[in-house]
C-alpha cells in the first residue's frame, strides 16, 4: 500500500476552538478521519504529524522516502509565509507534495499573500475548509497512481 505523509503545521491543533470566523469549528481530528476515509476508499495508507515547530517538521520531511512515504499533504499554516528551511526540505525530498489551507491565503492579510512553499509543490488548494485537505489528498492519490 502506498503512504502518504500528512503535515499539520503551527497551531492547527487548535482548529475548532481559535478564530472560528476563518477556520470554522472542524477539529483537527475530524479532518484526519475524514482523510482516514479517503485513504481507505483508495487503497492509500496515511501517516500524521502535527507540530508547532519548524525542525520537527523538516525533521519529518526528510525522512519521508526513509519512511516509505510517497507523497506529502502539507498545511504549513504560518510557516507558509516564512519558513525557507520547510520549502527546501520539501525540495530535498522531490515526491509528489500538494500544500493545503482551510482558509484562502489570498483573501487574508497581504503578509499571508505569498507561500515560500507552494514552488517546490506539485499544487496548492486553499479556501476549501475541511475539503482543501480532501481534494489535496484525492489530488495526491491522482499523482501517485
Amino acid at each position: 500500500m502506498k503512504k502518504v505523509l500528512v503535515i499539520h503545521g503551527p497551531n492547527l491543533n487548535l482548529l475548532g476552538q481559535r478564530e472560528k470566523d476563518i477556520y470554522g469549528e472542524t477539529t483537527l481530528e475530524q479532518i484526519n478521519s475524514a482523510l482516514f476515509q479517503v485513504a481507505g476508499e483508495n487503497n492509500v495508507t496515511l501517516d500524521f504529524l502535527q507540530s508547532n515547530h519548524e525542525g520537527e517538521i523538516v525533521d519529518v520531511i526528510g525522512k519521508a522516502t526513509e519512511n516509505q512515504a510517497c507523497a506529502i499533504l502539507i498545511n504549513p499554516a504560518a510557516y507558509t509565509h516564512t519558513s525557507v528551511a520547510i520549502r527546501d526540505a520539501v525540495a530535498a525530498v522531490d515526491i509528489p507534495t500538494v500544500e493545503v489551507h482551510i482558509s484562502n491565503i489570498y483573501s487574508r492579510e497581504d503578509f499571508r499573500h505569498q507561500s515560500l512553499i507552494a514552488p517546490v509543490c506539485h499544487g496548492q488548494i486553499s479556501g476549501f475548509g475541511r475539503d482543501s485537505y480532501v481534494l489535496g489528498l484525492r489530488a495526491i492519490i491522482h499523482l501517485i497512481n
